[in-house]
């Protein structure tokens, strides 16, 4: 099972405000931390006591702090990639490389004495992490994330984020990418428009970028990447990550009928099988309400993203549940009875025939 997380940036907030944040991360369960020295220019001692009072604090709630660094850093604080120490008293779980090294340092990290877990960049698109497989890492300390995008129009592509991922998920390396709050307000450095990976999920609600990533099959953990999400955030996530089966927002229509909501909203729909370019069908509804009558309404031409009923015009399909996946003519026989909400409505797309979903009622 992967795991959720938040962010903090000691430095630019307060002790108190940082434990607060992360005893309400801690009661949705989350367990990951994320924090980044990249944008320190204080001396050793000043680092480490500043930052170590959060890490503690986490450590103390069984949270895994991870601390993000670059070759620079190592420099600057007077510390080599063969001696991990610094980290180890800081108290961190592992070190994020934001540069790399050539390969040969990175897999010698994986082998230091504390156990410190390496995590490296995912998002360059690089034969990078086949060059430290070449050096025989410890492949139990070795990790990968996607880096997050502060500048709007500057994150991820699709098409890059999976080729990037997929590059890890052949050596079944640990995989992780960021999510966006809209309710936080700063990163580690001035000027961020919200922090992820993909740039596609910037303006998403934050269960519904996690939704994505989990239907992608390419990523583990889920991380927040700005502070300090809301309750509300944290709750959605939780419950997005958590879920047996993914939900997708349905805006019903205003005549939609008692018998209709429970075919939705009452059951868990299956994607049949033997799947069609034009509808994705759930059938068990009609065999369910098969006493049911369904009568025709809202019957309407079709376009991709409406929920669909069959109505008692198409006999032995009345009540058979489906999504329109392209625009239909409508003959009379099917009722809309509502729309998958148009955030979500690419969500379609990575659902798999024989998988299981649910609706949830959204008004937005």
């Amino acid at each position: 099972m992967g795991k959720l997380g938040i962010s903090v940036y000691p430095e630019r907030s307060t002790f108190e405000k940082d434990k607060a944040y992360l005893d309400l991360a801690h009661k949705y369960g989350f367990k990951r931390v994320f924090t980044s020295l990249l944008q320190i220019t204080d001396d050793k001692e000043k680092v480490l006591s500043e930052f170590k009072a959060v890490v503690d604090y986490a450590n103390s709630l069984g949270m895994e702090v991870m601390v993000d660094i670059n070759p620079a850093l190592f420099d600057q604080l007077e510390i080599s990639y063969s001696d991990l120490s610094f980290f180890d008293k800081m108290g961190a779980y592992g070190v994020r490389l934001d540069v790399g090294f050539t390969g040969a340092e990175e897999a010698q990290m994986t082998r230091n004495p504390y156990g410190i877990k390496i995590e490296i960049n995912m998002s360059s698109g690089t034969n990078y992490v086949d060059n430290i497989m070449s050096y025989s890492p410890n492949t139990d300390n070795l990790l990968g994330s996607h880096n997050f995008y502060p500048h709007r129009y500057s994150g991820l592509g699709y098409d890059h984020f999976v080729f990037c991922s997929e590059k890890f998920r052949k050596y079944n390396l640990n995989t992780m990418a960021f999510v966006n709050s809209h309710a936080a307000t700063f990163g580690p450095w001035p000027t961020q428009d919200g922090l992820c990976s993909l740039e596609d999920h910037r303006d998403l609600e934050i269960s519904t970028q996690v939704k994505h990533l989990m239907l992608t099959g390419l990523i583990d953990d889920i991380s927040i990447g700005n502070a300090y999400a809301s309750e509300e955030e944290l709750k959605a996530m939780a419950e997005a990550f958590t879920a047996d089966y993914p939900t997708l927002k349905v805006k019903v229509e205003e005549d939609i009928t008692e018998d209709e909501r429970i075919c939705l909203f009452d059951n868990l729909h299956s994607y049949r099988g033997d799947r069609s370019d034009y509808i994705m069908r759930s059938t068990m509804t009609r065999i369910y309400y098969k006493d049911k009558e369904f009568p025709a309404h809202n019957t309407r031409d079709m376009i991709k993203g409406d929920v669909l009923i069959d109505n008692v015009g198409y006999g032995q399909y009345k009540g058979e549940t489906q999504v329109a996946l392209k625009e239909m003519k409508n003959d009379g026989r099917v009722n809309v009875v509502g729309r998958i909400s148009d955030d979500e409505l690419f969500l379609l797309d990575f659902l798999k025939p024989w998988s299981n979903f649910k609706f949830i009622e959204t008004n937005a």
